[in-house]
Formats: C-alpha cells, sequence, structure tokens
C-alpha cells in the first residue's frame, strides 16, 4: 500500500477537487480505498447498492484510515440513495414502505455502514422518471430536503439526470440540488446543457466514466498531441481539462501509480486552445 500522504487540492466549492469512486470493487473495496486515500484522495465516492458497490467496505477502511491518523473530519464523504428498481434482493430498506420511509431507512443504512453520524453528500443515485419528474422524484427530495436541514448532509444532489429534470429542480425545489453527479460523454459535449445549468445555479458538477465512456477519444491526435506537450498520459489531460472547464472528475483506477499520476495532474495547464479543442473533440 501507498504511504505517501500528498496535500489535496480543493475546488471552488471547498471540497476536494478529484474524488475515488468506490464502483465495482467488490470485496477489494476497503483495501482500495485505503490506498486512494493514501495516495492523496480525500474525497470518496459509494452508494447503498450491492449491485455495484460495498458500502459497508468504505466503513471498514475509514476505521482502519482512523486508526492511522486520517480521520473522518479530512474527508469528503459522498453516498446515494437508489431507487427499488435500481436494486436486487438486498434492498438496504423496506421496499414495500413509502418512499419517504425508503429514504429514510436507506440513509440510515449508511450511516451505519459508514461508521459516521453524518455524510457530506448524499444524493438521489437517479430519478424514477426518464423524462420530467414524477411524484416519487418529488417525494424523495423531499426526504432530501429534511435530511439536509436536520444538518444531517451538508449537501444534496441528483446522479444520472437530464437538463429538462435538473432545470425543473432548479426552480421549483425548496431546497436547491447542490451536487449533480452525471455520466460524461465527449459525444454529447461533454454533458454540456446540464453543465451549463449546473453553472447558472452554482451547482457543483461530478463527471464520471470521462475515459471509460470516451475511450475513442483518449486515442485522438489531438488528446495525444496535447499529452506530448504536458508531458503526459491522455487520462491526466481528460481529467485536467474536466478540472480545468468546472467539473470534480470522478476515478475508479485499481492502480497506485495511476492514482499518484492522477492527483499530480495540477502541475500542469492546458490553454484555452486546448480546452476548446477538447470541448469539441468528440463532435
Amino acid at each position: 500500500m501507498l504511504t505517501t500522504v500528498m496535500k489535496p487540492v480543493t475546488a471552488p466549492h471547498g471540497i476536494p477537487q478529484f474524488m475515488y469512486g468506490t464502483a465495482w470493487k467488490k470485496a477489494e473495496t476497503s483495501g482500495l480505498v485505503q490506498s486512494a486515500v493514501h495516495a492523496g484522495f480525500r474525497a470518496i465516492d459509494t452508494a447503498n447498492q450491492m449491485i455495484h458497490y460495498d458500502e459497508a467496505l468504505v466503513g471498514k477502511a475509514l476505521l482502519i484510515l482512523a486508526e492511522q491518523g486520517i480521520t473522518r473530519d479530512q474527508l469528503f464523504l459522498q453516498t446515494k440513495f437508489t431507487p427499488a428498481s435500481g436494486q436486487d434482493h438486498r434492498t438496504p430498506y423496506d421496499p414495500t414502505a413509502s418512499i419517504t420511509r425508503q429514504v429514510e431507512q436507506s440513509f440510515a443504512s449508511s450511516l451505519d455502514h459508514l461508521q459516521t453520524d453524518y455524510v457530506d453528500s448524499y444524493i438521489l443515485h437517479g430519478p424514477y422518471a426518464r423524462w420530467g419528474l414524477s411524484q416519487e422524484d418529488w417525494e424523495v427530495w423531499a426526504a432530501l430536503e429534511d435530511l439536509y436541514q436536520a444538518g444531517r448532509t451538508t449537501m444534496i444532489g441528483v446522479s444520472n439526470v437530464q437538463a429538462d429534470q435538473l432545470q425543473r429542480l432548479c426552480e421549483r425545489a425548496n431546497v436547491k440540488p447542490m451536487v449533480v453527479q452525471n455520466r460524461c460523454y465527449a459525444l454529447l459535449g461533454w454533458d454540456k446543457e446540464v453543465r451549463e445549468i449546473c453553472q447558472t445555479y452554482d451547482v457543483m458538477y461530478q463527471g464520471f466514466s470521462l475515459l471509460t465512456a470516451n475511450r475513442d477519444v483518449l486515442r485522438t491526435p489531438e488528446i495525444e498531441t496535447i499529452a506530448k506537450r504536458c508531458a503526459t498520459g491522455p487520462a491526466q489531460i481528460i481529467f485536467r481539462f474536466a478540472q480545468q472547464v468546472g467539473m470534480i472528475p470522478l476515478t475508479g483506477t485499481t492502480n497506485e501509480q495511476r492514482m499518484t499520476d492522477d492527483l499530480s495532474i495540477d502541475q500542469f495547464e492546458l490553454t484555452p486552445e486546448e480546452i476548446a479543442r477538447i470541448e469539441n473533440v468528440g463532435t
């Protein structure tokens, strides 16, 4: 395991500007979270959804890290409420209960898994409706607002959201979303429409699948040329681009050297011309 702790950098919203994602880590979750934090990551993303995450193993890692001197207050911890349609038989709440009760039960389960009494960010894993917002979506959001107003989470937000859904939520919610986490495709302008709404309403945008959703982009001459100038790899160029246009990127790498490489991207700057080229590389 890496032992050198790098100084984390913070984003404008006051959280670390790079997040470590724990999806698909399974039995390796605890060890990888520890490696990521020792490498310098201070923001951890998970979810109470056993199909793709093991939230309890994130909590196990946090206990070990605390014993090593990296305490809970030094970390930004984000988890999610996942609707029953996104769960398997291990649903962490009573799926026959009201939506409000499901959120309450899932949140309590998350706190137990993570060995904490609060989270820094709690988000809806994805709206119930494909387009627009359903009654269930508004009921979930009201439950998230209650958790926020009770001081049990510092921020609330939504993932896998369409632009029209986010616009409605920003316009009509009593407490507007503070976080959006979306899969980000170069082919779709790096989710430009959603990012613009986030900018308008001062919502923190987190981009995931920046590499896996854009494998062809990483091999384009434009990216290779920029990487050569910056003496780094194509992946690091994409992550730095994301930061410079206002995103907080997520990485889920299991490679300790790549963790270190990813966190070193603050050592170079992309020019405005390079940013413009990357903005349009997929379109």
